[in-house]
């Protein structure tokens, strides 16, 4: 799925460099490779911090029902 979404936005960078340039416009300072970059690591980043929320108890009620499957033998 991540390389599905940095391929769409790829696509769309290069669609909207290519509007620019189409309609006389400056088009953006930024090759197919350099957009792959940073779009994969972008989406690196966030699929981390993802695996890493869902993974750990972060939020308040997380930390009650692992407390609950603790105390109930369920984990």
């Amino acid at each position: 799925m991540k390389t599905a979404i940095v391929r769409l936005v790829a696509l769309s960078f290069l669609l909207l460099n290519q509007a620019l340039i189409t309609f006389g416009y400056q088009p953006l300072p930024f090759n197919e490779e350099e957009i792959y970059e940073i779009v994969s690591t972008i989406a690196t980043t966030l699929m981390a911090i993802y695996a890493w929320w869902k993974n750990n108890n972060v939020t308040k009620k997380a930390q009650e029902n692992e407390k609950f499957l603790k105390e109930n033998g369920m984990k």
